[in-house]
């Protein structure tokens, strides 16, 4: 039953892909001009020329590690300033403006305030860090806050100790709040930082090959890129949600 239901939705996801294939390359036909609209086999020919170069994966490698450890930073913070959020009122009253001013600015705000001070190489680092930053402190904080109050009693009553306490209560209360935040995050920072890239134009990263694609009008080359963007960005969140949900059950596993 298990396998008809993946087949199921595999052929679902293949026909969905199918169909917008089709209508990008009717598009195509329509407009007429490789200028404007690039067809799908020649954005799939290049990319396999890009794939094949050294120069290909030293972009994304460069990307990846930047992006990567504003998310990872993000997370780190955002954790930790959840448990003193949570903790204390007076710093949850005092954090919660700043939280809510980053949440409500559009990501080319910050990148070009951020570019005064940081160079554009740490830019997408800087840029990924501040936008998981709020998402991760709100939904942790509200893992914390959600913690079973007869749980805590009795980790009270039967004395646990601190460690003790949060092994058995917060953490299975905070994890569901800290994998599906994570998956977003973790795409948010990836596009965000990108975002950051093709502002700041750092060497070598996707976001200048972006921004010297539509700078000279390569049509089919601005495609690719964002198709490798997007193609990335899907596996990056897959494997990450992965990892998370493997540590999750591990953690569960070991409490059980």
């Amino acid at each position: 039953m298990q396998n008809k239901k993946r087949v199921r939705k595999a052929v679902g996801s293949l026909a969905a892909a199918l169909f917008w294939l089709a209508v990008w390359q009717l598009s195509y036909y329509a407009i007429g001009r490789d200028l404007l609209l690039a067809s799908p086999a020649s954005v799939f020919i290049r990319i396999i020329q890009l794939v094949k170069t050294q120069a290909f994966w030293n972009i994304i490698g460069n990307s990846f590690i930047r992006i990567m450890a504003g998310f990872l930073l993000g997370l780190a913070a955002g954790t930790i300033l959840a448990v003193i959020t949570a903790r204390w009122k007076l710093m949850y009253r005092i954090f919660q403006f700043p939280m809510s001013i980053i949440k409500a600015t559009p990501v080319a705000s910050f990148v070009i305030l951020a570019l005064i001070w940081i160079s554009g190489k740490r830019l997408s680092t800087f840029i990924s860090f501040l936008m998981v930053l709020p998402m991760v402190w709100s939904s942790v904080h509200q893992g914390i806050k959600s913690a079973d109050p007869q749980l805590l009693e009795a980790a009270s009553t039967f004395r646990l100790s601190p460690v003790q306490k949060v092994k058995a209560v917060y953490v299975p209360a905070v994890m569901p709040h800290l994998l599906s935040v994570s998956r977003v995050a973790m795409g948010f920072a990836w596009k965000s930082g990108i975002a950051g890239e093709v502002i700041a134009i750092p060497k070598n990263t996707i976001g200048s090959m972006l921004y010297d694609a539509k700078v000279y009008l390569e049509t089919t080359d601005l495609f690719a890129w964002t198709a490798v963007i997007v193609i990335l960005s899907v596996i990056i969140e897959k494997a990450f949600a992965g990892l998370m949900e493997a540590a999750a059950g591990k953690w569960g596993g070991a409490n059980g």
